[in-house]
């Protein structure tokens, strides 16, 4: 079984241990994941961009596409898809942190629209520009299977397709019992066969392949990535490194843009503590399953899948016929502390395990071959971002909450027009220069998020006692997007 290890070891052994889909690249002979070189001495460039995930990834590839003349450079801790960009469930979905309803209240009907629009858009963007550049990430569009696994989830699944249908951009279906037994294997909370919503606009990736595949095409055009580089601290103009590859060589990075792009590894930047919150999400992953498991499950290649409680699951069918099956549940830690010891939890991996043979009893005892996590990155307002101060020439994105694996790539095409003074109607999207409130100070920050994490978990058992709504997830609704 493999698990996390050390998150600073630079050794390749060690990067491995990050996730199944990093060991994966390097047990296929695909990427050693051998870092590549630091930056150890003071530079100038055009843009700097702070993380070597998928938001500055995408941000480098839309400023190079639209200016090549621009010199970039990307500094990571670690190396490229690192964070959570290659550790997360592998679904290109048009998910937003804020629901439709939620932005509709916040900025009105027409931007909603336009943000939901623009959501499902990008879906089909990723898939293009993947094809278009040859990243053989096992991108398949086979759309989400959310499952409605007893009375109370069947009617938030009629509600969601209600909404949807409202909004008029999400092609949401709803099946009945009928149509989900002629499909799929799942069990039903209550032991009768479960109802689905199935949305087309998500596509199965392996995000490993496609951020360390990313960041090929923009060595290849010129783009500077400088790993095991650790920025330690930003301002206008300028960013502050240290070398991590036994240099221990200390410098000045100077740029007219500097973009924050760290997500849920954010809150180690001192600008950066209060504004976002890391949270942990584990995952788990199978041994290959064969074909006839595979058929009594009915989850198709390029298909995802997740239910209606408020606990979040997710699952996806890989390339190579496992389940990667993730989850929330795991607590914040005070002080946004993000360390790799909090990325295994026995509770929580159990707890994903049994959830997965409970909806789908066909998996049986197939081995658990891989076991990880990694924080994600969550807004005060559950609203994330992609701004722009021409004033300071500071730029961040993020705020994802886990739906990060799209949004990343609008976030960079609206990143890449606000930095070069475009106008456009990605720079006129609600969430393009949208500020949250900052998170609390210790204590309360602890206790407001861990409430949060348990009432979810309460919520689910409500629910299943009383057979009615949860109560308590209404109440906590509107401080998560909803």
């Amino acid at each position: 079984m493999t698990a996390v290890g050390d998150a600073t070891d630079a050794a390749p052994a060690g990067y491995r241990r990050a996730s199944f889909w990093l060991d994966d690249l390097a047990a296929r002979g695909l990427d050693d994941l051998r870092p590549r070189a630091a930056l150890t001495r003071d530079a100038r460039f055009d843009v700097c961009l702070i993380g070597g995930g998928l938001t500055a990834l995408w941000t480098a590839y839309a400023l190079n596409a639209a200016d090549p003349d621009l010199r970039i450079a990307v500094l990571e801790r670690e190396i490229a898809g690192f964070g959570a960009s290659g550790r997360n469930g592998g679904w290109c979905s048009a998910l937003f942190p804020r629901s439709a309803s939620s932005l509709e209240r916040s900025h009105g009907r027409d931007a909603a629209v336009a943000m939901r629009r623009a959501m499902v858009d990008t879906v089909a963007e990723v898939g293009r520009v993947v094809d278009v550049e040859g990243i053989d990430c096992d991108f398949a569009q086979g759309g989400t299977v959310l499952f409605a696994r007893d009375e109370v989830q069947r009617g938030a699944a009629r509600a969601e397709v209600l909404e949807a249908d409202r909004f008029g951009v999400d092609a949401l279906e709803y099946w009945d019992a009928d149509a989900v037994a002629d499909r799929f294997g799942a069990v039903g909370l209550d032991g009768r066969v479960p109802a689905a919503v199935i949305d087309p606009a998500t596509a199965r990736v392996h995000p490993a392949k496609l951020v360390r595949g990313l960041a090929r095409v923009l060595e290849a055009r010129g783009v500077a990535i400088f790993e095991r580089t650790e920025v330690v601290d930003f301002a206008a103009g300028r960013v502050r490194f240290r070398a991590l590859d036994g240099s221990d060589a200390e410098g000045t990075l100077a740029a007219r843009h500097v973009i924050v792009a760290t997500e849920g590894y954010g809150p180690g930047l001192p600008r950066v503590r209060r504004r976002i919150l890391p949270i942990y999400s584990l995952m788990i992953a199978t041994e290959p399953l064969p074909d006839a498991v595979w058929d009594e499950i009915g989850i198709e290649h390029g298909q995802t899948f997740s239910d209606f409680r408020h606990l979040l699951v997710y699952g996806q069918r890989t390339a190579d016929n496992r389940v990667a099956f993730g989850g929330r549940g795991a607590h914040y830690h005070f002080g946004s502390a993000v360390d790799p010891r909090f990325e295994r939890s026995d509770a929580v991996f159990t707890h994903l395990r049994r959830a997965l043979r409970d909806l789908f009893p066909a998996v049986g005892d197939a081995a658990i071959t891989h076991r990880w996590g990694g924080p994600l990155g969550i807004s005060r307002d559950w609203h994330a971002t992609a701004s722009y101060n021409p004033r300071t020439g500071v730029g961040f994105a993020g705020g994802y909450v886990g739906d990060g694996l799209s949004t990343t790539n609008l976030a960079g095409r609206t990143l890449a027009d606000l930095v070069l003074g475009r106008r456009s109607d990605l720079t006129e999207l609600p969430w393009a220069n949208h500020r949250s409130p900052l998170w609390e100070p210790e204590p309360i920050r602890w206790v407001l998020a861990n409430l949060g994490i348990t009432g979810m978990a309460i919520a689910d058992a409500e629910e299943r006692a009383t057979r009615r709504p949860s109560l308590l997830a209404r109440m906590i609704g509107p401080f998560t997007g909803h």
